[in-house]
């Protein structure tokens, strides 16, 4: 074991590759890395994105490694002439290359396996820095790299997603465990909609203000929403459970309104659970929004208990023959208008019998507006047995993010209605 003594243990993450600089590849490397580095008491520090070139692998190297326990390089192990990252490692640490004969037989079986010749560039990558030690690459030529001196260790894995994932949950993640004393990193996540991030902040200021001081607050906003994590860490998970829910008790009741779930429960899931508790059922109209509703309300395994259909009727033909609003209604207000938008919620209804009925009409842009009517401009609708109800929405200039921001106002009408706040 490194440390003995249990102390904060910190990581830097390099991700080599000209393709991530271009932007030809998404980073998702470092991504999953950095989530469970954190479950397991590890604190990315820093993640740093380089290309391939040698003088940079060495600076990034030079100016981490006194600042960190942990150096995680994914990238540039690769059979061809810009995979450099071996040669890079082997300078830094006065090392020579030399053929590693287990990562050779390793690469001779995967080519037998495989029914394929085995190349000079392939046979190159059993080459390793003669300080390192070689981890296993099941899946690939390429073996893992782990480098260790003056109590920092450093790991180089292949840059392919489920190469390096099957490298580090099976191999390196257990062997970080075992070599450091690692405090238990907990996060709670309190999910929250219809409220703006600078709203939220005023409301919860006294509470932020009176935490516990070893809690930590952030604020995590998205399109619509706002997440508040609350992150603490120590040796027993009970406890930090127990003061985290504290917090979370005193809090509530001031936010309650606004929060429909906790960590990786989404909007969709927070209103199938209520639909499901109070035996409702639903059925769409929508216009603007083009069967994304119907989707969203779909994308939960067992929403057959509660979804019975939905219309796309994105033309008003569609709206005059399959939801009987009147033409003189949509010649009078357009299609884009409150009056509209509820008989369509309501007529929904009716038709497919359900106990609610949604409706979604706007311009979604980036054409289409008007002086009176601009992109962005939006009405949703929520009908049932008592009563039907509109709301106009202006949003941006942006279509898909108009889309995505009408459905959240639309299920969070929903959430709304049926917990009585509306």
């Amino acid at each position: 074991m490194l440390e003995n003594k249990m102390k904060k243990v910190f990581c830097q993450i390099i991700t080599i590759g000209d393709e991530i600089l271009f932007g030809h590849i998404l980073d998702s490397n470092a991504q999953w890395l950095s989530f469970e580095l954190d479950k397991i008491g590890i604190i990315t520090k820093k993640r740093v994105t380089i290309g391939d070139n040698k003088k940079d692998i060495l600076e990034t190297l030079k100016n981490s490694i006194n600042s960190n326990d942990i150096i995680i390089m994914t990238g540039g192990l690769g059979p061809t002439n810009d995979d450099i990252t071996k040669n890079c490692l082997s300078e830094f640490f006065n090392s020579t290359l030399t053929l590693n004969e287990e990562a050779l037989n390793d690469i001779k079986n995967l080519f037998e396996k495989r029914n394929l010749e085995l190349t000079k560039k392939n046979i190159s990558q059993a080459y390793l820095p003669k300080c390192a030690k070689k981890i296993t690459n099941i899946n690939g030529t390429a073996p893992g790299i782990w480098i260790e001196k003056n109590q920092k260790i450093i790991i180089s894995l292949p840059g392919v997603p489920f190469e390096m994932k099957e490298i580090m949950k099976n191999k390196c993640l257990i062997s970080l465990k075992n070599k450091f004393k690692l405090p238990v990193i907990y996060h709670k996540i309190i999910k929250t909609i219809g409220i703006g991030e600078s709203w939220l902040a005023d409301k919860i200021q006294v509470w932020e203000n009176n935490l516990d001081k070893n809690i930590k607050l952030a604020y995590l906003p998205s399109i619509g929403q706002v997440k508040l994590r609350l992150t603490t860490s120590g040796k027993n998970i009970i406890s930090l459970k127990k003061n985290i829910n504290k917090e979370i008790k005193k809090i509530k009741p001031t936010i309650e309104k606004y929060i429909y779930g906790y960590d990786d429960e989404n909007i969709e899931y927070s209103i199938s659970k209520l639909l499901i508790s109070k035996k409702k059922t639903i059925a769409v109209a929508e216009s603007c929004t083009g069967g994304l509703l119907s989707h969203k309300l779909t994308s939960i395994s067992g929403s057959s208990k509660y979804f019975l259909g939905s219309i796309v009727c994105y033309d008003n033909n569609i709206k005059e023959n399959e939801l009987n609003i009147s033409k003189k209604k949509l010649d009078t207000y357009g299609a884009v208008s409150e009056e509209v938008v509820k008989d369509m919620a309501k007529n929904i209804r009716n038709k497919y019998n359900s106990s609610i009925g949604l409706a979604t009409s706007g311009i979604a842009g980036p054409s289409g507006g008007t002086k009176n009517k601009p992109v962005g401009t939006v009405f949703i609708a929520y009908s049932d047995s008592k009563n039907t109800i509109s709301k106009k929405l202006l949003l941006t200039r942006e279509r898909y993010l108009n889309n995505e921001l009408t459905c959240l106002n639309i299920l969070n009408m929903i959430r709304l209605k049926l917990l009585n706040y509306i």
